[in-house]
């Protein structure tokens, strides 16, 4: 049985023992401990020991990873809390079974929250940029944050020309990417530019001329090949980098959220144009990364928009999100 006396500074030593003496200063009781640690609760704290003050949320805006010999860094150029999520995602499914896949990733029901996440690759000889943000000011903000500045940008690629894509291109109706030129897929380019639209015809038409279109497995630089991803819009792209034997995808908007998109690739989304299309190339890109293990970049995927894709039983799959497998 353990003795009821506490005792400080002295060695273990079976020959030696320090007999129970009330006058010994070497000998504490629990008694006392208990009633000085009562008593130094409440004398009063000095200014040195006041409560910190609250400093609110924090995000960091970029996250940079190694692949091979290039660089690649996530960018957060905003994010948004969106409400009524079942509007967006699985518009083909009830709200049982909605509300059920939310539950099952402790999602509310009520909000989602977008990332907006735009992606330099440094090859050691260009600098690009894939996407641009909604808008200019959060990008080039977290792009400087990131150590870079927007003259530096050798090459932007669009995937494809949703606002939330294509927002930065221009900041106070003057290119924000000065000295880069442009790259994009054919189809997607054709397609908006027969469309009238406003974001089109302000951000993307007047950089036309600086401008070079891709087709399915066109080449951006060595080592960053474009795929076809149709369905979300009708030309949209993805990106394959390769270096060194290391692969990664930009995946741009092939799948919109982590769980009602990826988790269940036929559910409907509202943002894509083409929905059976859409949902076939999500089969096709998740059964590709899970089955090779690539890693990918999405575009709305949470923070800092990194992860694996895994196979889920027959028909599903589960986003798996980077820790530090690519720091290795």
């Amino acid at each position: 049985m353990y003795d009821t006396h506490v005792q400080t500074g002295i060695q273990s030593n079976p020959s030696h023992t320090i007999p129970h003496n009330k006058k010994n200063p070497m000998t504490i009781t629990r008694r006392r401990i208990l009633t000085t640690a009562a008593a130094a609760a409440v004398l009063p704290l000095s200014p040195a020991l006041a409560s910190a003050p609250l400093l609110g949320q924090f995000q960091a805006t970029h996250r940079r990873i190694r692949l091979g010999a290039f660089e690649v860094t996530t960018l957060l150029a905003a994010t948004k809390n969106i409400p009524g999520p079942h509007d967006i995602f699985g518009l083909n499914v009830d709200a049982e079974t909605f509300n059920a896949a939310a539950a099952a990733s402790n999602l509310p029901t009520d909000v989602a929250k977008f990332f907006f996440t735009p992606t330099l690759v440094n090859t050691g000889k260009e600098l690009i940029l894939f996407d641009t943000g909604i808008e200019a000011g959060g990008l080039t903000a977290a792009l400087n944050a990131a150590g870079y500045s927007a003259d530096q940008v050798d090459i932007v690629v669009i995937t494809h020309m949703h606002p939330d894509h294509i927002g930065g291109l221009m900041q106070n109706g003057k290119p924000t990417f000065i000295n880069a030129r442009y790259v994009t897929g054919e189809v997607e380019f054709d397609s908006w530019a027969g469309s009238s639209n406003a974001d089109f015809e302000s951000n993307v038409r007047p950089l036309a001329d600086r401008m070079t279109f891709l087709k399915d497995g066109g080449s951006v630089v060595s080592g960053v090949t474009a795929m076809a991803a149709f369905g979300h819009t009708p030309g949209h792209m993805v990106y394959m980098l390769e270096s060194n034997g290391a692969a990664l995808m930009i995946a741009a908007d092939f799948a919109n959220h982590y769980v009602w998109s990826l988790a269940h690739p036929d559910w409907e989304v509202k943002f894509d144009l083409d929905k059976a299309a859409a949902a076939k190339t999500r089969r096709y890109l998740l059964d590709m990364l899970s089955t090779d293990h690539i890693p990918f970049i999405g575009y709305h995927m949470p923070w800092p928009a990194i992860g694996y894709v895994a196979a889920h039983g027959n028909d599903s799959f589960v986003y798996v999100p980077n820790s530090y497998q690519l720091d290795l």
